[in-house]
Order: structure tokens, then sequence, then C-alpha cells
């Protein structure tokens, strides 16, 4: 790599480059066994002798710091490995970010090994991620053809993948949509931050389901927006509360997050009403629906709109995997052209050999057959999870019932006196993963534990659950 040397500073030329070079190798920036480049080339870089470069080399030597191979070169010793030491950034300073910014902070990510039990919620089993295809499809996108002509693309996405993505959720979600409506996102989370910039001002209300996603609050939070939560029953999110004020509503009505109940059709029409009447835009965000294992769907609140008022979000990454950070996002006419100059202004435009490989895996039909595939084996975990919270938490713990998706949602029974966050604590000491409900409400904590199952097999699903009726049980002893 090339070596970046100031000669400024006191001392003749050869001491400059000493002191840069012994900086660069005690702070880290160039470690033990690297090549430096070799005396003449760093004199030219340099413009200097190479008498100059020897000298600042050989007394770098004979401290320690470098190692002269005989027609090899110069390399970094390891002699100093201990003095290594890369340097903090600095600290202090005036600069600071603007409200909420300086207030918030990225969420926990989990780092290391996963539990012997992972009750880990929103994500897929990676064992199911059809690999040998992708490669190959992706593969078959990454020709030197293809990079010859490669330029900067169009900011709503590869032109394939959103013709595929409009006639793949056309099918299997009833979905009204062509081309032009579908732009292609770096997952779920992008898609909001694009409608956040085009739709809402500092100040303006947006509603939001509690409990519900906490990604979706703190976004609309962090773009200056007001967040009111919204109470969810078992019918979904509850109309008659929402702020009439409420310039974006944001929901999960196939799936609702983290409870799992789907928004009925009269909810579903009522809500709708409220947004015509107060001007409002719904944001569908059609979570984990893919994944149904009895219960015939409802229809997506995008295919019952009839006045341009739903945004309907949708993303790959529970399907298929995180790891390729594809969603998409289908607007209505009059939102196209800022949703995409936003999309340019922000990041262009995403990866397009693997879009072109997505839009592939669908049009083979494909991703149909590894959803299907990835549905019974969720099924199976489901049905085993909610069979054993059933027979081992009687009394303690009751499901919310649910037929979709990649969790469980289970409420504290009212005269349990036990905190889920201390079950929590007590069942990761015993090598269970566990989340709180009280994790994903805002204003009004409820007392639950949300269970997932994308990243545990069904074998071991009754061994978890009871070392989580230990870990509740100590608590309950405590």
């Amino acid at each position: 790599m090339d070596l970046h040397i100031a000669l400024d500073g006191p001392g003749d030329l050869a001491a400059r480059i000493y002191r840069q070079l012994l900086e660069a190798i005690l702070d880290g920036r160039l470690r033990p066994g690297e090549r430096l480049p070799a005396s003449r080339e760093l004199a030219r870089g340099l413009q200097v002798s190479r008498n100059t470069v020897c000298v600042a080399y050989e007394r770098l030597t004979a401290e320690g710091f470098l190692v002269a191979r005989v027609g090899a070169g110069t390399y970094v010793g390891d002699a100093q490995r201990a003095r290594v030491r890369r340097r903090a950034a600095p600290t202090g300073g005036t600069v600071r970010p603007r409200p909420p910014w300086d207030s918030l902070a990225p969420a926990p990510h989990p780092t290391g090994p996963p539990a012997p039990y992972d009750f880990g919620v929103g994500m897929p089993d990676s064992a199911l991620f059809p690999l040998a295809t992708w490669r190959r499809l992706l593969t078959a996108e990454l020709r030197s053809s293809a990079l010859r002509v490669a330029g900067y693309g169009d900011p709503a996405g590869h032109p394939a993948l959103r013709a595929a993505i409009a006639r793949y959720v056309g099918v299997s979600r009833s979905v009204r949509a062509d081309a032009e409506d579908v732009l292609i996102t770096q997952g779920a989370q992008q898609a909001l931050d694009l409608l956040g910039r085009v739709l809402i001002a500092p100040g303006d209300q947006v509603a939001v389901e509690e409990p519900g996603y906490p990604p979706a609050r703190r976004l609309f939070s962090a773009l200056g927006a007001r967040v009111i939560g919204v109470p969810v029953d078992a019918e979904g999110l509850d109309v008659t509360a929402l702020p009439d004020g409420a310039r974006v509503v944001y929901v999960t009505p196939s799936h609702q997050f983290p409870l799992g109940v789907p928004m009925s059709a009269a909810r579903r029409t009522a809500l709708l009403a409220w947004a015509d009447r107060h001007g409002s835009v719904i944001v569908e965000d059609d979570y984990d629906s893919e994944f149904r294992f009895s219960a015939r769907p409802l229809q997506p609140l995008q295919s019952l709109d009839r006045t341009g008022r739903v945004v309907y979000v949708g993303t790959f990454s529970k399907t298929l995997s995180p790891v390729l950070r594809a969603g998409f996002l289908v607007a209505p006419a009059a939102l196209r052209t800022a949703l995409r100059a936003a999309r340019q202004l922000t990041d262009w435009h995403g990866d397009p050999a693997a879009q072109a490989a997505l839009a592939r895996l669908i049009d083979s039909g494909e991703l149909s057959r590894h959803v299907r595939k990835a549905t019974r084996v969720y099924a199976a975990r489901h049905e085993r999870l909610t069979t054993a919270l059933g027979e081992g938490f009687a009394g303690l713990l009751t499901p919310v019932p649910s037929t979709a998706g990649l969790h469980l949602c289970a409420r504290l029974a009212p005269d349990v006196p036990a905190d889920p966050r201390a079950v929590q604590a007590a069942a990761r000491r015993l090598g269970v993963t566990v989340e709180t409900l009280a994790a994903y409400c805002a204003d009004r904590p409820q007392a639950g534990l949300v269970l997932g199952y994308g990243m545990i097999p069904a074998e071991r699903i009754p061994e978890g659950l009871r070392l989580l009726r230990r870990g509740l049980e100590e608590v309950l002893a405590a």
C-alpha cells in the first residue's frame, strides 16, 4: 500500500522519516510482518535522496522495529509487538451532533457465539438459505462483460427485480403493482427512512403501534417526528385511539409485531377510512407474513386502498437472509419521483449484480419453493413451541394466538409476581436467549416474553423451555 509520510517538523529529513515510521509502528498502522516500500521507491515518492531513507530504515532496524531480509525487502519486526497500541480517537472538543442524534446510540448488537438455546427474535434459520442456488445466480451476474458496461443505475433499482417483485407480491399477496410502483431498498429499514425523508417534517405526528417495532419508532423520532404509540388489541391497531393530526400511521397488519395478531377486516376498513378523512399516509409493513401456518391471510391494506394512501413495505431479510440487505416498497404514483430522488441522494442505488440475481431467483420459482420449504420447518417449530408452552407453563405464561411468522408472544399471568427482565437474565445464565415484551413498549410496558423460533431446531425447543421454566422458578423463589 502507499505509505504517507509528512516531512514537516523538527530535525533533518532522515529524522522526520524515522519519527513518522516509528509512530506508525507504535500505534498499529504498520503491523508486524508488513512489508515497507523499497528505499529507492520511497525516496522517489518523497522526492528525497535514497540515502536519506536508508538512514531512517537503518536506525529503525538497529532498534528492532524493522527487519531487513536480503533479497526480500524491509519488514516491520515483531519484537516490539507488545508496544504496538492503536491511538485512541481524539476526545472532547466542541463539535456535537444536533438533537435528537446527540442522545441516540446504535441498538446493542450481539457478539460472540449464540446461546445454546436461542429464542432470539427476527432471524431466519441460515441453514435453510438456498446457498448453492444463490451462488450460481450471483456468479452468473458477475461477468466481465456486465462489468464493462456497468455504471450508476436507476435509483429505483434493477428493472428486472422491480418487475419480478411486482409479479411476486401480486400473486402471493394480492398487491396491486407494476414495476414502476416498486423501489428497491436495502431492507425494510431503508424503506422507512426514505418514506420519512419525503413525508415527515420536524414536529409532524407519526402514529405507531404500542407495543411495536422499536427501530421504526427510533427512526421516526430521529427524523424529528412526534411519535405517538397507539394501543393494539386482539383485532390489531385501535383506530379510535389514533391522534387526529397524525401525518403517517405505521402498522404491521398481517402479523402484528410483536404480538402476532392480524388486523381484522373491520379495522382495516376503518383505518383506510380514517386516513382518507385526515389526509394521512399509511405505511404497511408486511412483516414476515410469508410464513403462514393456518388461516387464510387477509388482504393487505394496499390492495384495499382506492385513494393512494398506502405504501407497502416488504423485505427479504426474513424469507432469505438479512445478509442480503434486500427490501422494497410499493408506492402510490404521487410519491415515486420524491422517493427515487431521496434514494439517489442517500446511496444512489444498491448492488446491481445481487439485484439481478434476486430477480432470477424469483422468476425461476426458486424463491417460492424456498418459502414453502421454510414454512414447513417453521410450522413444526411453531407447533412444538406452542404445545410446550401450554404444557409446561400453565398458569404462568399465556401464549398470544398467532398463525404466522418467526416468533411467538406469551404474556405473564397477572398473579405471577415475576419481573420479565429478571426472568430473561436468569434464562441467559442457563444458556437461553429470550426477549421481554416490555422491550417493544415505549409508553405502556407489558409483562411477557417474546420467543423466536427462527434459529432454534424443533428438537431443542423442549429443553430450552425447560431451562426457561427453571429460570422463572428461580425468580419466583428469590
